[in-house]
């Protein structure tokens, strides 16, 4: 099981904004389409609680933890809008071309979902 941490006073700073964690038109489409509710970053772009906005719509950050490479599974590559791990894997590393997918690299974790508009 991972660790995930809630509690913002436990993480270390942001190094980034979150206007910066979902920016590729096929991801920002996945993300309305409901088929991405998470997104992995080598740094931490948000708070648990902060809000990002896509074309209008709203999404609230639920969890932000750190994970390894190693630990993904196809749940997780799921929640990424993915079919499985090699699909992730295989698109991350045609968007940074050069880039080892090392096992023991870690990554932050930002799991959010849609707010519902009142």
């Amino acid at each position: 099981m991972t660790h995930q941490t809630t509690e913002n006073n436990s993480l270390p700073p942001k190094t980034c904004s979150i206007e910066r964690l979902v920016t590729l038109p096929q991801d920002v489409e996945k993300v309305l389409a409901g088929k991405k509710t998470a997104t992995r970053r080598n740094g931490r772009y948000a708070d648990v609680g902060e809000i990002m906005e896509l074309n209008g719509a709203k999404f609230i950050v639920e969890k932000v933890y750190s994970q390894s490479l190693g630990e993904l599974t196809d749940e997780h590559a799921r929640q990424e809008g993915f079919d499985d791990v090699e699909g992730y894997k295989s698109s991350i590393l045609s968007i940074h071309p050069g880039m080892p997918w090392l096992p023991h690299m870690k990554v932050w974790v930002h799991e959010f979902k849609a707010v519902e508009e009142e």
